[in-house]
Formats: structure tokens, sequence, C-alpha cells
């Protein structure tokens, strides 16, 4: 049997990720819940015929039985509401917004840990992207001296959500980048290019290191990047490592399946397939236990 999840948010995040969870043979989607029942995201959920509401999380309250797992696609400040009722209500939450208030996750980093915990922050779709590569180098280099992430989307693919959580993003990205690095000298940068035609998501990552072994380093980043092609398959390097004026510098870019936006938008097929991954983690260690 299929794990039973929710979407609260029904935007270009909400509405790719139902699309996404259509396809797991883990996942099923029974309430996609918003505001309006005529939004673009709603038209498309009633497609697939999937139970709606227009009450937001109000339609879990009034029928907790609706679900097993939420993925809470609204805001920063909207997830801080939500995140006690849910709670209270016994549910595993995936949080796409940078309210940073559960266990920072990145399925290619901790995903084993992610399962002990009831609320995991997916933190920011360039630190989905970006993160993993900065851990992979401090397996391997303990002295990193500063780290700089310089995300580049399309301005398309940045719906009015993202629009108004640019602050919490950079400061929820530092965070983590920070955590998961162990460097506490970083900087976060995002730009928004208004292109045509619109660009892929790219992000360029600059780690002040000294003396590097680059062949250790170079082995260790395409090791990550093949760990999260595997549930992210439009991810790759566009720049291998190089070491420069002091520096390392690498590019990622992220094309994503064009489930719901263009391919153009990895930024937000990056963060959403990490969530997908995570939330199949839990249906196939469910059906573990109850083999058991």
């Amino acid at each position: 049997m299929k794990l039973k999840v929710a979407i609260i948010g029904t935007g270009n995040i909400g509405t790719d990720l139902l699309i996404k969870i259509s396809r797991s043979p883990y996942l099923q989607c029974t309430l996609f819940s918003g505001r309006n029942l005529n939004s673009k995201g709603m038209l498309k959920a009633m497609s697939f015929g999937v139970p709606l509401s227009d009450k937001g999380i109000e339609a879990i309250v009034e029928k907790p039985e609706c679900c097993d797992l939420v993925f809470d696609a609204t805001s920063a400040s909207s997830h801080k509401v939500h995140a006690p009722i849910l709670k209270q209500l016994n549910k595993i939450v995936i949080d796409l917004t940078p309210a940073k208030l559960g266990l920072f996750t990145i399925p290619s980093v901790n995903l084993e840990e992610a399962l002990k915990y009831d609320n995991l922050n997916m933190i920011t779709c360039g630190g989905q992207a970006s993160i993993p590569i900065a851990y992979a180098v401090s397996k391997i280099v303990k002295n990193i001296e500063y780290i700089e992430l310089v995300s580049t989307i399309a301005s398309k693919s940045a719906g009015p959500g993202t629009r108004a959580n640019i602050d919490e993003y950079i400061e929820t990205t530092e965070k983590a980048l920070s955590h998961f690095s162990g460097c506490q000298n970083v900087k976060v940068i995002i730009n928004l290019n208004p292109a045509q035609p619109s660009i892929d998501m790219n992000t360029t990552i600059y780690l002040k290191i000294n003396k590097p072994d680059m062949d250790l380093i170079t082995s260790e980043v395409k090791k990550m990047v093949a760990t999260i092609q595997s549930y992210v398959p439009g991810y790759s390097l566009s720049l291998d490592p190089v070491y420069d004026n002091g520096l390392v510098i690498l590019s990622i870019k992220v094309q994503g399946l064009g489930d719901y936006l263009p391919k153009y938008a990895g930024n937000l097929d990056i963060i959403n397939s990490a969530a997908i991954a995570l939330a199949e983690e839990f249906a196939k260690n469910r059906e573990v236990s109850h083999d058991k």
C-alpha cells in the first residue's frame, strides 16, 4: 500500500510535486489543499482526480486520517504556523520553505538520520544543488577558509513564493552551508536572470583552500554528483573543479524534467526531487517495519 501524502500550497512547487508523486510507486497524493479552487495548480490537480480543498491546513485538521505525510509548499511564515499543528496531529512533515524549523535535510548527505525526525527542512534549491558538493570537499579538507555560492535561475522560474522568501533563502542557505561544511565564513548570492530564452539553473561554488589536492577533490566531487543524479537526473557538473588564485572553483547545472514548468526550471526540480526521494524512503522504511 502506498504512503498517503498531502500537499499544502498549490503554486509552482506544490503542483510540480503533485505530478512527480503521480509517478511514484511508493506515494499517493490524497489531498491537494490551497486557498483558491480556480488557481492554475488546482485546475491541474483536478485533471489528476486528486481530492482538493481551499481550506489550506484546516483541511487536514478536519480530516487528519487523510494522510500520513505532509509536504508544506507554502511560505516560511506559514510553515511556522503549520509546524506545531502538524506535530500535534502526528504527521511527518517535509518542509519546502526556508523556515528552518526542522532538520536540515539533503538526501545525498543525511538521509538515514532524517528518518528519525518528524519535521524535515529541505533548505533551498541552491542549497540542494551546492551544499552536498561543499560537504564532499569538507570530508577531505578540514580547513576550508571561505565558501561562496552564486546561484543564477531563470526569472520565469521564480514564483511569488520564491520572491517573497529571498531574505530567508539566503539566511537559511548560509546556515545550512556552515552546518554541513564546518566552514563558518560563507556567503550566498542568488540572481534572477530575465534573459530570453530562459537559462538553466547554474550554481558556481568558490572554496578558499590552501594547497588543495585537486585530484582527490575532483574524485570526491564526481562521486557526490553521481549520488545526486540518482534522484535528480538533470544534475551535472558544467565546470570541473579548477584551482585559480587560491580558490577551488566549480559549477553545477540543473535541468528540470519539465513536469509543470519548462526544463530550465531546474531550481524547482531539484528541491522537489529531493523531497520525493525523502518521502519515498519513509514509505520504504514503513514497508520494512510492517514486514517484521
